[in-house]
């Protein structure tokens, strides 16, 4: 029987008043409690509980009072007729049960499920569940329905879920070296409905060998203290465990960083530094910033300082010798180096230890050096100028001596200082005493100044200008006035000599021998001094500046609010500002630079150091120092490379002429460097090679001598000469003597093109004067790169007419030295005769040199032409004359007059008895020659000794024809010269 609608009773159902039958009663343990469990997941199938309506008429007493909706009739029953148990209805909206008769007469029926039972969605039902009779009357009508009783169902749950972790990755940061009791902590969920199931009971670290532990909770902690040198990061694997000690699914990574303990300093920097040559500015910190741990800074306070005091004279300055950086630097002329690069004219310094480098002189105060007489003028003038480079240290002992630089003393009997310049306990002295010719008053004679760089072991370039009485110093372009000034009497006249002496005193009275005494000790360079003449403050600038130090890239983007500051040297910059942002971006502008093109290879360091303020307090945190160094590479050398022709002649008139003859018409100056770059060869499988590639490049000059090889010039019949004019306008000096003749200055290799090519030689005693030999070379930086050596001849071509003996010499042009170089877009190269049109001047006269060895060469051949038909005309009619004769002896035979010559020996030499009418042809050919084709070679004298040969052949073979007479007349050819 189908079960009753669940919305509405059956019809009938209402029993008629008056009707005595007992209505049906649930009896059921489970469904009278009202609670029952069911598993989770259940369906029609899985789930069912009974449930119980008697209809015998017993009386039934409900075992719980948790029924509702009871009538009076319930509370007080009374017994009825038996009836069945028919149906079952749940009343309750969309309830996934349904309660269906298992037993109508007993009334058993079963609860089950419609529907699969999900814990998740809905853990606990509750409903009103009535049973129904059979009903009476036909077709069953007049149903009666039991009492309501209440159904409580629980789920039951199933563990179908496992746990998963919130979050897919989990990161945390710890800094070295301390113990966490929690760094971090993970959580995972898990799905199920129960307790029992859907709570994480426990968290476990999966990765092994790991100082980390995690505890049920999740907390995960470090066992160790950690290093950050040791290990940057670790990675660990986490995994979860609900209750019914299901795992997750998939494990989490849990990634910890480890941070070094802060310490407040600059970040980001490279201790090393690379610098090639021309690369102009490079930054030094181009990612650098300031770490200050949180502290609440107020102010920073930054210096970089650029260490170079052990690179030469202090820093990379210019290694030209004194005089060239004079010039260069626009100083008065006059200048007299007293520690110059010893040569044979200079060669005072020879004995002295020297770096021949940077032309600096170490004295370990057993050493000094005599200046020559005559160098420096004996007495010098109100004005003059004494400059230096000095290293000095503080002086050994309690009670230093006197340490000189410069002295000029007494030279015998007496030991009188006239001037001086020393150093006496860090302290240095300039003396100066007067000649009473010169002043008869109390003046100033001492001038003393105290400062501390003159024992710093650094280098310092001190001037001392003297305009008597005033004498001041300028050390590093700074100018010192002296503390003290003592005066002294004028020195009485006398007739001894003087000497003047460099790191120590000529001692040459008082002693019993002569001596030096009072020596130095330390370093000088660039000793000069400039008599009549003091130097003004540009000039001491320039003499004594840096091509190397620090600079700023950009000082227009430099942060709001930054100060700075350079020394004059630019080795030292100071910056401050209170916001750390912008001192960032401004220390990043800071850059090295060298100007040099060819710059002293090695290391320069760097030092940085700060003070922080913060706010209240003087100073909050230290920031260490940075010690860097920039490395400079060394520069590829130059190749300096001299060409030109290297032997000519002249005639004696130009040689003898006012103006000479050019001697350089067409030098040229060449300086090449080698580069090694990649390319790619396809060839072999793109392997990059490496190529020498040869450029040219520009720089300077600093000298050129033009030496005589051989006996020295006679300066009674020959010089060289240089028009005063050609210098002007340019960084070049000059000086001549017998042995050849000296351009110097700080200039280009075309200038030195220019002035060399103007460069001329006389000599107005040809007749006297064989060949002369000279020899080019030059110089940039001071010797430090030297050219070839190019050779040259000069010939006069009288000279040349004597020494070949009547043979002809043609001009030869360079050969051995004219190789020039290979260019690096390979551009045809110009013939050697030819200039480049970028050099108009020389170009002319070079061409026309060269056009004159080829009009010669014509002249000579056509001589040579006319000579040999000359010759063969004489020598035909040489042969007809001697077969007239002969013609003449037979005549005279034949009228028997015949000689008796049986004892006659006959010597004839045919060469004199014909050399007068070879000659007369030679010499009035000669006479239509001009002077220039006067002259033979000595192969057309070897031809006319074998035409001579021939004259004889031709004289046997005519004499043979009668036999006779050959057998009576023999050659007596004993005397003949051949």
């Amino acid at each position: 029987m189908p079960a009753p609608a669940a919305s509405s009773d059956p019809p009938g159902t209402q029993p008629p008043r008056g009707d005595n039958r007992r209505f049906p009663r649930i009896s059921h343990p489970a469904v009278v409690r009202g609670v029952r469990d069911i598993p989770d997941g259940s369906n029609a199938s899985q789930f069912s509980a009974p449930i119980l309506a008697p209809g015998d008429g017993r009386k039934v007493v409900p075992r719980s009072c948790n029924f509702s909706g009871e009538s009076e009739q319930e509370r007080n029953p009374a017994s009825f007729s038996s009836s069945e148990i028919c149906a079952f209805k749940i009343h309750g909206q969309e309830m996934p049960f349904e309660a269906v008769v298992l037993n109508k007469t007993s009334g058993e029926g079963r609860l089950r499920a419609r529907s699969p039972i999900d814990c998740e969605l809905q853990k606990e039902y509750t409903f009103i569940i009535q049973a129904y009779d059979c009903g009476s009357g036909p077709g069953g009508t007049n149903w009666k329905k039991s009492h309501k009783a209440v159904v409580h169902i629980q789920v039951k749950d199933v563990n179908e879920f496992s746990p998963a972790f919130k979050e897919s990755m989990y990161k945390a940061s710890v800094t070295e070296g301390k113990i966490y009791d929690s760094i971090l902590q993970v959580e995972a969920t898990d799905e199920d409905c129960s307790p029992q199931y859907s709570q994480i009971c426990n968290y476990e670290i999966v990765t092994t060998d790991v100082p980390f532990a995690i505890d049920r909770n999740g907390n995960i902690r470090n066992t160790e203290k950690l290093s950050y040198d040791k290990q940057h990061q670790y990675d660990i694997m986490v995994t979860a465990f609900d209750c019914g000690q299901k795992h997750a699914t998939e494990d989490v990574l849990v990634r910890v960083n480890v941070k070094p303990v802060c310490k407040p300093g600059w970040q980001d920097w490279n201790k090393r530094i690379e610098y090639r040559p021309g690369s102009g500015s490079i930054p030094l910190f181009p990612s650098i910033h300031l770490e200050t741990c949180d502290g609440p800074v107020s102010s920073i306070h930054t210096t970089i300082e650029l260490q170079t005091n052990y690179i030469g004279k202090g820093c990379d300055r210019e290694t030209y010798s004194e005089k060239s950086l004079q010039k260069l630097c626009g100083a008065s002329s006059g200048a007299i180096d007293l520690l110059p690069s010893p040569s044979t004219t200079t060669n005072w310094t020879a004995g002295l230890l020297m770096d021949s480098n940077d032309i600096i002189f170490k004295f370990d105060g057993k050493q000094g050096a005599k200046i020559p007489d005559g160098i420096v003028p004996k007495n010098l003038t109100d004005q003059f100028t004494i400059t230096l480079w000095m290293k000095h240290g503080p002086s050994p002992g309690l009670r230093a001596e006197k340490e000189t630089i410069l002295c000029n003393s007494d030279k015998t009997e007496m030991n009188r200082h006239h001037y001086a310049l020393y150093v006496h306990n860090c302290r240095l002295v300039f003396l100066l005493r007067k000649d009473f010719d010169q002043a008869d008053t109390f003046r100033p004679a001492e001038f003393h100044w105290k400062l501390d760089q003159i024992c710093d072991k650094e280098w310092h370039y001190y001037v001392v200008n003297v305009e008597f009485p005033v004498v001041t110093l300028y050390m590093d372009g700074t100018t010192y006035e002296p503390y003290l000034v003592t005066n002294d009497w004028p020195i009485h006249p006398s007739h001894i000599a003087m000497q003047l002496t460099v790191g120590a005193c000529w001692q040459g009275g008082e002693v019993t021998k002569p001596r030096f005494a009072q020596y130095f000790h330390g370093s000088l360079a660039s000793l000069t001094i400039r008599p009549g003449k003091i130097e003004s403050q540009k000039v001491i600038s320039c003499l004594q500046a840096c091509k190397e130090g620090l600079d700023i890239n950009s000082l227009e983007s430099l942060g709001q609010g930054i100060k700075y500051h350079f020394n004059p040297s630019q080795s030292v910059l100071v910056m401050e500002g209170d916001d750390i942002k912008n001192i960032n971006q401004a220390l990043r502008k800071v850059s090295y630079i060298n100007s040099r093109q060819f710059p002293t290879a090695g290391i320069r360091r760097l030092k940085v150091s700060s003070k922080v303020q913060c706010f209240g307090e003087d100073v909050c945190i230290s920031i260490p120092d940075i010690d860097a160094y920039v490395m400079v590479f060394q520069a590829n050398e130059p190749k300096i490379t001299i060409t030109g022709m290297d032997h000519f002649a002249r005639p004696a008139a130009q040689f003898e002429s006012e103006r000479g003859v050019i001697l350089l018409p067409d030098i040229r100056i060449v300086s090449t460097v080698t580069k090694m770059e990649h390319f790619v060869d396809f060839r072999e499988h793109d392997r990059v090679n490496k190529q020498p590639v040869v450029e040219e490049m520009l720089h300077n000059l600093d000298f050129c001598d033009v030496l005589v090889i051989g006996a020295e010039l006679d300066p009674e019949q020959e010089c060289l000469e240089l028009d005063s004019g050609e210098l002007q306008g340019k960084h070049l000096d000059a000086t001549n003597s017998t042995a050849g003749y000296s351009i110097y200055g700080v200039d280009s290799m075309f200038s030195y093109e220019q002035v060399l090519r103007q460069l001329r030689y006389r000599n107005w005693g040809t007749s006297d004067t064989s060949d002369r030999k000279f020899r080019v070379k030059c110089s940039e930086l001071n010797g430090r790169y030297t050219s070839n050596e190019f050779n040259l001849e000069v010939s006069n071509e009288l000279s040349l007419e004597v020494s070949s003996e009547f043979s002809l010499e043609v001009n030869i042009l360079h050969s051995s030295n004219s190789n020039f170089m290979d260019h690096v877009n390979h551009m045809i190269v110009q013939p050697q005769f030819l200039q480049s049109v970028q050099h108009p001047e020389g170009s002319v006269s070079a061409v026309h040199s060269s056009v004159v060895p080829s009009v010669a060469t014509m002249v000579i051949i056509i001589c040579v032409s006319m000579l040999v038909l000359v010759i063969t005309l004489g020598v035909f009619r040489l042969r007809t004359t001697r077969q007239h004769r002969a013609t003449g002896h037979e005549g005279a035979k034949d009228s028997d007059m015949d000689w008796d010559d049986s004892a006659l020996t006959i010597t004839v030499n045919p060469m004199e008895k014909y050399e007068k009418p070879h000659k007369t042809e030679e010499e009035s050919e000669e006479e239509d020659i001009d002077d220039e084709e006067e002259d033979t070679t000595s192969t057309e004298s070897d031809d006319s000794e074998e035409d001579e040969e021939e004259e004889e052949v031709i004289v046997q073979r005519g004499d043979k024809q009668n036999s006779t007479r050959q057998e009576q007349l023999e050659w007596d050819d004993s005397a003949l010269p051949y």
